[in-house]
């Protein structure tokens, strides 16, 4: 006996568009074929194949941009989806995230501090300067300073985990950076975390990132959030 309904066509293409995507080993900005092309590889309408990208973008997996094409979108390899219709962050969800971003980052800072790969050091390096930016452009930035500290750590799972966090959880990052608003010292401190993790210093990179996260829980507490907010 079979449990549930089968597949649509659309639903079963788009599993294919993203065999394709890995068997071609494209990342995210790779172009992908035209529609056209891609209905006739597998022998249906153009109108389908549209369907099952539309469905991919609803995901992040592919994006499209006017008058250039249908390209792999950063949200391929992602295993955790965000609802696209969450309801508006208030204070008990935004602390959530800084909660579990506290239970997660700083034993990852310690493990990049003991792995310092060169390629994962230089990228933290170079997302250092993301603090600078405003709170939706940061989010924007192909390397977030906090999954390049992830990527550093030489662990593929827990870069993952941290992209999916911020990704699923992006309107309540948002709201971390409009509370916790001193870029300066935001960027200060994420300069210090990279110095901490580029010496090899463990304790100091743990410790320190424990310090940045707990700061921006107590900006969070200490913030304004709209009238009929509960959270303590």
């Amino acid at each position: 006996m079979s449990y549930g309904s089968q597949p649509s066509l659309s639903e079963r293409l788009a599993d294919d568009i993203v065999e394709i995507i890995r068997t071609e080993r494209l990342t995210p900005g790779d172009a992908l074929a035209s529609s056209r092309e891609l209905a006739r590889r597998f022998e249906v309408t153009t109108p389908t194949v549209r369907e099952a990208l539309r469905r991919l973008e609803a995901t992040g997996v592919v994006e499209f941009r006017h008058g250039s094409g249908t390209y792999v979108g950063p949200g391929v390899d992602r295993r955790l989806l965000a609802n696209p219709h969450q309801p508006r962050s208030d204070r008990a969800s935004v602390l959530e995230l800084v909660g579990a971003r506290l239970v997660l980052e700083p034993a990852i800072a310690a493990a990049a501090a003991h792995h310092q790969e060169a390629d994962g050091v230089r990228q933290l390096e170079l997302a250092t300067g993301n603090a600078l930016l405003p709170p939706e452009e940061s989010l924007r930035q192909s390397v977030h300073f906090h999954v390049a500290l992830a990527e550093a750590s030489g662990n593929t799972l827990l870069r993952e985990a941290v992209e999916a966090l911020l990704h699923v959880r992006a309107r309540e990052q948002v709201e971390i950076r409009h509370r916790y608003n001193d870029r300066e010292r935001d960027h200060a401190e994420h300069v210090e975390i990279y110095e901490a993790v580029r010496s090899g210093d463990a304790t100091a990179a743990e410790r320190l990132t424990r310090e940045h996260l707990t700061s921006i829980r107590e900006a969070v507490l200490a913030a304004d959030f709209p009238e009929g907010d509960d959270a303590r």
